[in-house]
């Protein structure tokens, strides 16, 4: 089942250039879509455009069938998307709040954490405790402000606050960019157990072998268009360094690696 069709998608940056162009994909349930490409040739307008971040130009995004607002992170939330983005820092938290605060930064308003106008301190406070334990962020207490934390548990907080809600899609951009090896384990982890239950995944990532180790397909990005995508266990590092450098086409990477095995074989 599609989960999300981007159709015809462009977006165009501070300076009023198209950077992403015309762009058309299908991520289905259960399945991890990664999107390989040289950082600067539009992931990450694409990324903000997808999650509500930034207007786009033309085209149209739709999540489970439904035409999805420009600029409306709210809405998207509330129609099933979670999003573990590029900056932790500048879109994922509140330095300055604290750990419980942050867990809650996209559904404060609801029960059972707010009864109309009036918060609910024990709830935002029990939901930190739990999430805690169960995503294993270290911290001496809920209370403390996210920005003491280390960069992992940092990570934690946004994928505790992300994955712990219902959702159909999940948008991953560089989810384990300056994380330690540990961290990086337990994040890749996370993002598969989510796929394995029939939730769509969305990778960003200029990491090809975090691309190649989780994807299920991958689509290669270069100067802002989709030149292929190809199923992961067709792909390799060399042939995806050729698509992301705009050296050779799909076809021809894939009668490369054709040939590699015929030779390897003989």
């Amino acid at each position: 089942m599609v989960v999300v069709e981007v159709r015809g998608l462009t977006v165009r940056d501070e300076r009023n250039l198209d950077v992403v162009r015309d762009i058309s994909f299908q991520v289905c349930a259960g399945e991890i879509l990664g999107v390989a490409g040289v950082q600067g040739n539009g992931q990450t307008e694409l990324v903000e455009a997808i999650t509500g971040l930034r207007p786009f130009a033309g085209g149209s995004i739709l999540l489970n069938g439904v035409d999805v607002p420009s600029t409306n992170p709210r809405a998207l939330v509330e129609l099933g998307m979670a999003h573990i983005p590029e900056d932790r820092h500048k879109h994922g938290l509140v330095l300055p709040y604290s750990i419980a605060d942050n867990e809650v930064l996209n559904t404060y308003y609801q029960e059972p954490f707010a009864h109309g106008l009036q918060r609910n301190a024990r709830a935002v406070l029990d939901n930190a405790v739990d999430l805690i334990a169960q995503f294993d962020i270290r911290t001496p207490s809920p209370l403390v402000s996210a920005g003491t934390l280390s960069g992992g548990n940092q990570q934690k907080v946004i994928v505790a606050r992300e994955l712990s809600r219902p959702v159909k899609l999940l948008v991953a951009n560089q989810p384990t960019r300056g994380l330690d090896v540990g961290s990086i384990e337990y994040i890749h982890s996370q993002i598969v157990e989510m796929r394995d239950k029939g939730i769509a995944v969305l990778l960003v990532s200029a990491e090809l072998d975090e691309i190649l180790s989780l994807s299920d397909r991958i689509a290669v990005m270069y100067h802002g268009e989709i030149v292929a995508v190809l199923p992961a266990e067709k792909a390799t590092r060399e042939g995806l360094g050729l698509l992301m450098a705009g050296s050779a086409s799909p076809d021809e990477v894939l009668s490369a690696d054709q040939a590699d095995e015929l030779s390897s074989a003989s």
